[in-house]
């Protein structure tokens, strides 16, 4: 069999055993019939079955454990969202831009849901993250308080699927590459008034000032990425 005509048959497979699961013959957390009585089934090779397999695993829809059998993922939008995430690390400089102009469209939409959910645990949190960016000693390190940061301002809007569509936009490689080129520009007190001003309206639980505030924090760091994207090939991180 040629691999064009493999690789057909496997995204028959794939598209059979996700029309089973549409129609609700394998719920979220059911084990599959065995690989022969599956492919008999579906009028499939057990091979291009098998190949259908390891690719729905690789996108969250199917966990297979040895031993044990296959079984239909809870189907969460956290775990179907992080191949955008995953991708997202191969991006060239001017597609990680267009991925941040996403993301700048829907964070400030989820630091307004967030405004008014946000408890005094959440706020003691962000003061922590901010503390530590502003002692941060490397780029890692600032990563991290970053990503802690926004992470708890996205668990607190009230729609997972919205904050885990933002937390797969911002990867660890367009994280890493912005503030690569925010320390490289002296930036670091500009990005950290930012978020300082982020925390400021949250506290006020002014949702319009929020999203301004989370608005302008992200165009700033749209401007950083295309300065990267503007680098000569070989510079940069």
């Amino acid at each position: 069999m040629s691999t064009e005509t493999s690789g057909r048959a496997t995204d028959q497979a794939i598209a059979k055993i996700k029309e089973l699961i549409i129609a609700g013959e394998f719920s979220a957390g059911s084990r599959l019939p065995r690989e022969q009585d599956l492919a008999a089934r579906l009028g499939l090779s057990r091979s291009s079955l098998r190949e259908a397999v390891r690719a729905l695993s690789l996108v969250g829809v199917l966990d297979v454990r040895v031993g044990d059998g296959t079984y239909v993922t809870s189907l969460d939008a956290d775990l179907l969202l992080t191949g955008i995430g995953f991708v997202s690390d191969l991006m060239e400089a001017d597609t990680l831009l267009e991925m941040h102009e996403i993301r700048r469209i829907l964070e400030p939409a989820a630091t307004r849901l967030a405004t008014h959910r946000l408890t005094d645990e959440d706020f003691e949190q962000l003061h922590a993250c901010v503390r530590r960016m502003e002692s941060a000693e490397s780029v890692t390190e600032f990563l991290e308080a970053d990503a802690a940061f926004h992470g708890v301002i996205l668990d607190a809007c009230g729609n997972g699927a919205l904050a885990s569509l933002i937390q797969n936009l911002s990867s660890s490689t367009l994280r890493a590459r912005l503030w690569q080129t925010v320390m490289a520009h002296d930036a670091v007190e500009a990005t950290l008034a930012n978020h300082r001003a982020i925390v400021r309206a949250l506290e006020a639980r002014d949702e319009d000032m929020a999203a301004a505030a989370d608005m302008m924090h992200l165009a700033l760091a749209e401007e950083w990425i295309q300065k990267f994207a503007e680098q000569p090939a070989g510079d940069g991180a």
